[in-house]
């Protein structure tokens, strides 16, 4: 390894032959009389060890080495001293320095030095390089995942997180999409901001448009005092506006213009309010159909398309369940009388093998349902709801002509794929043609190549 080295020392002799000496071992060796130079030297380029004498005119080691940790921490620093100063030397140790050698010099300590401070610094260089291979995998904290497809999906998300890029996260009702939306934000440099969440299907058009953007006193009936609608309240953080494919196309303009302009005004008002806000969306409809129908604005969609993060469904990431299942026990234990609790082999296997149509959502609340109903630490088949249970007994009964053991929506899946794949290799790949074949608009057909990661027709 070529180590950049410096040497401070105000004696001419000691410097050079030590100069010499380091520059015969391969090192890159610079030199300086005093500290002022060294501060120099330290602030055009970058060393890896310093080795100075402790006693010099004017400013001495102890001086350079407070000076080095404020320039670059990650340079060593080595104190060269006579005999009768080491205790200055432990001083300048316990201020930070690498070590200390004794005048004079003895070559073969300078060359144990170097060797330690270099595997020292390779051991750092491993660590932060361990670590930035997995902060994608946990940097995120609240997703509860041990799936590959998963991890795919956190990495997008840690990733983007540190961007102030509009998000649109998709997938099934139940799937976690406000659980990722929260955990982008509090990876952000917004997390110490307000994180705040909107449903747009749970309330009618003018109600939506006085919780987003508040109101005036007297804009309507009722509206008896002014009100800080939530993007006002999310300034400076995040906004998630959950069920997006709902929203009214009134409020799609004036959302637009947001996103443009960063302003708006209250229901009633006409003064510009600026705001900082860090949108993200989420839907389980197919925005490209909604489009096709003329009941979403397209160039709302690309502005909140800036990248897209599709959750897989349970059924598809079925190494989940385990995980999940011990994560909602362990939420969910202090609500009851029992220091711990596990599923029996058989209640396990019931859950192993269910398709849960309502996906994260509905297995915790199976798994709070089963604890709460078990008298004892082991929950057996007859604490699990009974739909489960009669579900499981249906599976087994054997069939000729229909697979009852596949969900219906993962065969429709497979048949789509299937459909899909026949269009593409007879068009040989060109999708407009394979649109047409198909009797699907082009955008839903892009949108089903994005979701399952195909190119033309891989």
């Amino acid at each position: 390894m070529n180590t950049s080295i410096l040497i401070v020392d105000d004696e001419k002799h000691q410097r050079d032959t030590l100069s010499d000496y380091l520059s015969s071992q391969k090192n890159t060796v610079t030199t300086a009389s005093g500290v002022e130079e060294a501060v120099q030297i330290l602030k055009s380029k970058i060393i890896d060890i310093v080795f100075t004498d402790f006693k010099m005119p004017g400013k001495n080691g102890l001086d350079l080495l407070r000076e080095i940790k404020i320039i670059n921490p990650d340079t060593q620093v080595v104190i060269m001293t006579a005999f009768g100063t080491i205790e200055n030397a432990v001083t300048a140790m316990k201020e930070g320095a690498f070590d200390y050698i004794t005048k004079p010099i003895d070559l073969d300590e300078i060359d144990l030095l170097i060797k330690r401070i270099d595997e020292r610094q390779n051991l750092l260089s491993e660590n932060i390089r361990l670590k930035e291979q997995l902060k994608d995998r946990y940097k995120l904290s609240g997703v509860i995942s041990s799936s590959a497809k998963m991890e795919e999906v956190i990495s997008i998300a840690s990733r983007v997180a540190e961007s102030k890029a509009a998000v649109l996260i998709r997938g099934e009702s139940g799937t976690g999409k406000e659980v990722l939306a929260k955990a982008i934000h509090f990876s952000s440099e917004r997390k110490e901001k307000p994180f705040i969440a909107v449903n747009c299907a749970a309330l009618n058009e003018n109600l939506l448009e006085s919780e987003l953007f508040g109101h005036e006193k007297g804009a309507f009936t009722g509206a008896d005092k002014q009100k800080r609608g939530r993007f006002e309240l999310a300034n400076e953080g995040t906004l998630l506006l959950d069920e997006i494919g709902d929203l009214p196309a009134a409020t799609q303009v004036k959302l637009l213009r947001i996103l443009q302009e960063e302003e708006f005004e209250r229901v009633g008002g006409v003064q510009p309010i600026k705001v900082d806000v860090r949108i993200l969306a989420a839907t389980n409809r197919d925005i490209e159909q909604l489009i096709d129908e003329g009941k979403f604005r397209e160039d709302l969609y690309y502005r909140l398309n800036v990248v897209t993060i599709n959750i897989p469904p349970l059924r598809e990431r079925r190494e989940d369940i385990p995980t999940l299942i011990d994560f909602f026990l362990n939420k969910y234990i202090s609500t009851t009388k029992k220091s711990k609790a596990e599923f029996s082999k058989e209640a396990f296997d019931i859950l192993m093998r269910y398709n849960y149509p309502g996906n994260v959502r509905e297995l915790e609340n199976i798994v709070h349902h089963s604890l709460v109903l078990s008298r004892e630490e082991l929950i057996t088949s007859e604490d699990i709801p009974i739909s489960l249970r009669k579900k499981r007994s249906e599976s087994g009964k054997p069939c000729d002509e229909l697979d009852l053991e596949t969900p219906m929506s993962e065969q429709v899946d497979n048949l789509e794929k299937k459909l899909v794949k026949e269009a593409m290799e007879r068009t040989k790949g060109n999708q407009t043609g394979a649109a047409k074949i198909l009797g699907i608009p082009e955008r839903n057909l892009r949108y089903r190549l994005e979701k399952w990661g195909w190119k033309n027709n891989s």
